[in-house]
C-alpha cells in the first residue's frame, strides 16, 4: 500500500500535467499571433504552428467535454454547472479555431501582407479566447483534480488522451513543454509516452527547438 506522501505525489501529476498543458496553450497561441506578421518567419513555420494549435486545442477540449468532465461530475455532482459552462466556452473556441483553420496561406513562397494580417487576426482571436478561458477554467478544474480524480483515474484518462492525440506537429508539444516546465515536471508528464516513442523524444525536442527559434524570428 502506498504511503500518504506517495499518494499525494501521484495525485499531483494531474495538476502538473494540466497546468503545463495550459501553459503550452498560452505560449503557443501568443507566439502564433506575434509571429504571423513577422516577415522573417516563413509561411511553412506559421502553418505548422497553426495546424498544431488547431488540432491540439480541438482534441484537448473534446477530451475534457467527453471524458474528464463526466469523471469529475460522477463523484462531485455539484461541479456540473461550472463544468458545463466551461464546455460552452469550448464551443466559442471551436468556432474561432475553425476561422483560424480557414485562413488561406501557401506554405511555399512569400506570404502576402494581407495573408499575414488575416492569420494574425484569427490567431489573436484564438489567443484571447484561450487566455480568457483558462483564467475561468483553472480555479474550477485544478481543485477538482486534486479533490476528486484519483491517480488511477487520471492515468486512464491521460493514456486515452495520448493514444488519440492527432499526429499534427506533435514535436511542438514536446518543445513547448520543455519551455514551460521544470525538467522534473516535464519528465513526470512525459512518463506516459509509450515506450516505443521514448527514444525519439530527444530528436523531437531538438526539432521543436529549431522550429520555435524560427517562429521567434531567429532563423537564418
Amino acid at each position: 500500500m502506498n504511503s500518504p506522501a506517495q499518494d499525494a505525489s501521484e495525485q499531483s501529476i494531474a495538476v502538473t500535467d494540466t497546468r503545463l498543458t495550459h501553459e503550452v496553450h498560452r505560449v503557443a497561441t501568443t507566439l502564433l499571433a506575434e509571429a504571423a506578421v513577422e516577415p522573417s518567419v516563413p509561411p511553412a513555420a506559421l502553418l505548422t504552428l497553426r495546424d498544431f494549435l488547431v488540432a491540439n486545442l480541438r482534441h484537448h477540449d473534446q477530451a475534457e467535454d467527453d471524458d474528464l468532465w463526466p469523471r469529475i461530475i460522477a463523484v462531485a455532482p455539484d461541479t456540473a454547472d461550472a463544468l458545463h459552462a466551461l464546455s460552452a466556452e469550448h464551443e466559442r473556441l471551436r468556432a474561432a479555431l475553425d476561422a483560424l483553420s480557414d485562413v488561406a496561406m501557401a506554405a511555399d513562397g512569400a506570404a502576402s501582407e494581407a495573408d499575414r494580417t488575416a492569420l494574425r487576426q484569427a490567431a489573436a482571436a484564438v489567443r484571447d479566447l484561450v487566455h480568457e478561458h483558462l483564467a475561468h477554467e483553472e480555479p474550477i478544474l485544478l481543485p477538482a483534480l486534486r479533490e476528486h480524480i484519483s491517480p488511477a483515474a487520471w492515468d486512464e484518462f491521460a493514456q486515452k488522451v495520448i493514444s488519440t492525440a492527432p499526429p499534427v506537429g506533435g514535436h511542438l508539444m514536446i518543445g513547448f513543454l520543455a519551455e514551460v516546465g521544470t525538467p522534473a515536471e516535464v519528465e513526470a508528464v512525459l512518463a506516459g509516452v509509450p515506450e516505443p516513442m521514448r527514444p525519439l523524444l530527444p530528436a523531437l525536442r531538438a526539432q521543436a527547438a529549431e522550429d520555435i527559434r524560427v517562429l521567434r524570428g531567429a532563423g537564418s
